[in-house]
């Protein structure tokens, strides 16, 4: 080696050994040198936490790309999905942010410069920082909180405590905290520091969205004009300014708020699309039907819907246009734009619910029921069930099961009731074109069909469209011309087809196959025309007799016709406000002679429209009908003094409960009675159901089971939707199964029993003396497990009943014993029986039957 090579090498070790020391020596954490502190800044941004910033960027991509908005309501100023945890949940949930956090910490352990309470390394706050919006975006509330309340603890110097404040309020955000956040965040303000943009920009966002939170949107305004004028993102400038017009939209101030969807416009491909087509159809909303330039509008929708880059937003594009001509009143161009919406396949639930929901209105507007009702289900498939909006459709759709149900009645009484009372003459006339023309229609589709099978030429099957079995699992054990019935069956059904066909080449197009079957085509349709002629479906006599002629049916149809038609004013009146659609149903009602208990209600009803659509002519004519003619009526005194039955005893709701209380004492003929006669009288009110169903209950408890079982089937098929009626539904269904057993039923360990005595009503003297005695005999023995009570059996029977023997031989022991012992001396006959048999013999009156059982045993 030369001296000068040595020389070099010597110099190299000696520098490399030199910057070993160095490096050493600037790894300590502990001394506070300009080497060191250079050294760890360097370290911890460049080698860490400008990686940790990139890897918390694409998780906010992310985040951002993810995120679904709502633009039904006013968007929040940042893109993130919260879900809903325990805010001291500190799982990690997206691994971007557990990169950006990972990267913080490892900076924060292995260059902070912590030394006697004073941190060295400029770069810590910027860790801190990064740690806090990894925690924040990762939703971990608490540790991001954490960690920017540590910044403005530890590092009182720094340049990032504008950041942390602001990071800390839209932290207090998120925990639902906008009081405090919005509160500092104007004290951040107050203090005139010296805010980056970016700091300027988050600031006023973030009090933007407190005002939002709170409530308070107009406040919200002046906050997003500052973020607006200072932010570099024309992303965010779009959003931002989208957010002012709907709020400019909930004041009703649509100027304002059309010059922002605007400025969202003139943006164009500067930030999403998204914003602009949605600002686009918010000014389609706010068009102005009487004044606005409906040409220049048209066009515009119509440019917007064939542009090939709107494709993505032609669901929304259609139901503006559908809400367009729904305003003009072009109801058949609105329903198929809103077609067209859902045929979209749109992932937008809401704007289904939407779509679904106004081709419901517009059906039941049209007075299709079924279809408006199918429209609602499918609307709250569409909706968040714990809603407000849900709960008013629900109800709205099974108040529409009544209309349907009725509608239907209505509809199809009147139609046999027309026929009733139409001349013979009118009668033959009008069936005569039903049958000639169902006779037309069966000729062309015979016809239609012979031809089909003859013209069908098609080289996939020349034989019509019925395909081969040959090689199917029926053929697969026996080919076809083996077998000789399936062959015969063949030729038959070739020679029904094609006609007696001489065998040659091209037989289906020889000009001598076709005249063949030409020749046998009139005789055919002369045997065609022969049998429908036959058929009594084409007869009109067949459909005549079909007219009811008993007068005592013929009246039980328009019973149930005015019936419905009552209903249906009330429904329309009470659940639906369509005040036109009842007077219609009421006024016709009262023109179909109705029976005695509709008219008074109606007319009352009739005079409550009017009262309420201010129509006080027709109002006060109802109400002079009902003073003059039915002077003496509850309603009556109504009209006379509205406010005199608030609150008094014979309110619907009072006389309810009096009558309750003698269901409780079993008075049960009073209860019937009382019921029927307030039945009558309420007609219409929602408690009538009540009442029938008590009714029902108390006719079952004095006559048995059949008329409990008649009376439960009455109020479940006359109030279906209430919830008496589906109340009664349910015990017809899963109750009355078990009460129909007649059956006695054999005595079982584990069953209670009950010592009874029988007595007439003739012998109420004699029944309070037993009574007496036994309650006594109860307290003498002991007896606590034991207790008596006079239960009703039927009109001419009572029982005194002793409860809670465990056997029928203690409950006959203890009856000799109250026999025998001169203290009671109780001689009136007696049965023991078990707690089952008990309800079975009050269920169906059978007692006859089980003493003639017992005798017998």
């Amino acid at each position: 080696m030369s001296l000068k090579n040595y020389k070099s090498a010597t110099y190299a070790k000696i520098i490399l050994i030199f910057v070993a020391i160095l490096s050493i020596a600037a790894c300590s954490r502990k001394k506070n040198k300009w080497v060191n502190r250079n050294f760890h800044a360097m370290g911890a941004y460049y080698n860490i936490i400008y990686n940790g910033q990139l890897a918390l960027e694409e998780g906010q991509a992310q985040l951002q790309q993810d995120y679904q908005d709502n633009y039904w309501e006013i968007l929040p100023v940042e893109r993130m999905q919260i879900t809903k945890k325990d805010p001291t949940d500190t799982t990690q949930q997206n691994p971007k942010f557990q990169r950006a956090e990972e990267k913080a910490t490892k900076a924060i352990q292995k260059h902070n410069m912590l030394i006697a309470g004073t941190e060295y390394n400029p770069q810590m706050d910027k860790a801190f920082i990064l740690l806090g919006k990894a925690r924040y975006f990762d939703q971990r509330f608490f540790p991001a909180l954490e960690s920017f309340n540590y910044i403005l603890t530890n590092y009182k110097e720094s340049d990032q405590l504008v950041t942390a404040k602001i990071w800390r309020e839209k932290t207090y955000m998120r925990m639902d905290n906008n009081e405090l956040a919005l509160q500092n965040l104007k004290e951040l303000f107050k203090q005139n520091l010296d805010f980056e943009e970016k700091d300027r920009v988050e600031a006023n966002a973030a009090m933007a969205q407190a005002y939002l939170n709170l409530g308070e949107i107009e406040m919200a305004i002046p906050n997003l004009d500052t973020a607006i004028k200072y932010t570099r993102s024309n992303e965010q400038k779009g959003r931002l300014l989208f957010i002012k017009g709907q709020i400019y939209d909930r004041l009703d101030q649509q100027d304002s708020a059309n010059v922002s969807f605007d400025r969202v416009i003139e943006l164009n491909r500067k930030s999403p699309r998204v914003y602009m087509i949605n600002a686009y159809m918010e000014k389609a909303k706010n068009f102005d039907i009487d004044e606005g330039d409906h040409i220049a509008f048209q066009e515009l929708m119509t440019e917007m819907k064939e542009d090939r880059e709107n494709r993505p937003f032609l669901d929304i594009i259609y139901y503006q246009f559908g809400q367009y001509y729904k305003k003009t009143d072009t109801v058949p161009k609105a329903v198929y734009y809103y077609n067209k919406s859902l045929r979209t396949n749109t992932q937008d639930e809401y704007l289904r619910s939407r779509n679904y929901l106004t081709l419901g209105n517009i059906n039941f507007d049209y007075a299709e029921y079924k279809e408006a009702g199918a429209y609602y289900d499918s609307t709250l498939t569409n909706l968040p069930e714990n809603t407000r909006e849900y709960r008013a459709i629900r109800k709205k759709r099974q108040n529409l099961d009544d209309v349907i149900l009725y509608e239907d009645i209505a509809q199809k009484n009147d139609s046999i009731l027309r026929l009733v009372a139409m001349p013979e003459a009118e009668r033959q006339a009008y069936f005569g074109k039903i049958a000639d023309s169902l006779k037309t229609i069966a000729i062309t589709e015979a016809e239609k069909a012979d031809k089909g099978v003859a013209q069908n030429t098609g080289t996939g099957n020349l034989f019509g469209k019925q395909q081969s079995q040959i090689g199917s699992q029926q053929s697969a054990g026996e080919f076809y011309f083996y077998n000789k019935t399936q062959a015969d069956y063949g030729v038959q059904e070739f020679r029904s087809l094609w006609g007696n066909i001489e065998l040659a080449d091209n037989w289906r197009y020889d000009p001598k196959s076709k005249n063949g079957s030409d020749e046998e085509a009139a005789p055919k349709k002369n045997d065609l025309i022969a049998k429908i002629n036959q058929d009594p479906k084409y007869d009109p006599q067949t459909y005549i007799d079909e007219i009811p002629t008993d007068q005592q049916l013929i009246d039980s149809l328009s019973d149930e016709r005015n019936f419905a038609y009552y209903q249906l004013g009330i429904i329309y009146k009470e659940k639906f406000k369509e005040y036109d659609l009842a007077t219609d149903k009421l006024e016709k009602l009262l023109k179909n002679d109705p029976e005695e208990r509709l008219i008074l209600p109606s007319k009352y009803n009739l005079y409550k429209i009017y009262t309420t659509t201010g129509n006080t002519e027709k109002a006060n004519q109802w109400k002079q009908n009902i003073l003059t003619n039915h002077p003496d009526s509850r309603y009556a005194t109504i009209l006379k003094n509205p406010r005199g039955l608030l609150n008094q005893e014979n309110s619907p709701e009072a006389v309810y409960t009096s009558i309750y209380r003698k269901f409780q004492q079993e008075q049960y003929q009073e209860v019937i009675a009382d019921s029927k006669k307030y039945i009558t009288e309420f007609t219409g009110l929602d408690i009538v159901p009540k009442f029938e169903l008590l009714k029902a209950t108390a006719e079952g408890r004095y006559y048995g089971f059949e008329a409990y079982k008649k009376g439960l089937n009455y109020v479940a098929l006359n109030y279906p939707q209430s919830e008496e009626g589906k109340r009664a539904e349910d015990i017809v269904s899963n109750s009355l199964p078990d009460l129909e057993q007649k059956q006695f039923q054999p005595d079982t360990p584990e069953d209670s029993y009950k010592l009874v005595y029988p007595f007439s009503l003739e012998n109420k003297e004699e029944m309070k003396l037993v009574k007496q005695k036994v309650d006594t005999a109860l307290v003498d023995f002991g007896f606590e497990n034991l207790r008596s009570s006079i239960d009703f059996y039927t009109p001419e029977k009572t029982f005194i009943t002793i409860h809670g023997f465990s056997s029928k031989l203690g409950a006959i022991g203890f009856g000799d014993k109250l026999k025998e012992e001169e203290e009671y001396e109780i001689e009136h006959d007696n049965f023991g029986i078990s707690m089952t048999n008990y309800e079975i013999i009050q269920v169906h009156k059978n007692l006859a039957e089980y003493l003639k059982q017992e005798k017998v045993e």
